[in-house]
């Protein structure tokens, strides 16, 4: 079973998106399988197997989500921050800039799917597991 404490604890291990897939591995040994995050906030959901689910409160302050995505946008936001060139908070407004309500971290399939404001997926990156 994961808990609150040790999934910010290995949180606290990433600088940048380039420490992303140890970050992805820790969770998935802990037993998370996956993890909603809400660009707006930074609120996170984890789910185990089952019922299982933690939820953890707002990690900054709220960012307005834009409307129209923008794809090319969220693609060099990540390019930056998966070269370590960027913080997770300028990530985040990167996101929302490009219109990026939330992204899907499954551990179960190995991918990061990013949403606009409608639900659609703008970009599917695979995580080597």
């Amino acid at each position: 079973m994961f808990t609150l404490d040790a999934i910010e604890q290995a949180a606290s291990k990433v600088a940048s998106g380039a420490d992303f897939p140890q970050f992805a591995k820790a969770l998935k040994a802990m037993g998370v399988r996956r993890n909603d995050v809400y660009v707006m906030n930074g609120m996170a959901v984890y789910f185990g197997d089952g019922e299982e689910s933690i939820e953890s409160g707002p990690a900054y302050e709220n960012l307005l989500i834009e409307e129209k995505s923008d794809r090319e946008a969220l693609q060099q936001a990540l390019k930056t921050h998966q070269q370590g060139q960027s913080d997770y908070q300028t990530f985040c407004r990167q996101a929302a800039a490009a219109g990026v309500e939330k992204w899907i971290i499954d551990l179960n399939v190995g991918t990061v799917a990013y949403l606009d404001t409608s639900g659609k997926e703008l970009i599917i990156e695979e995580i080597a597991l």
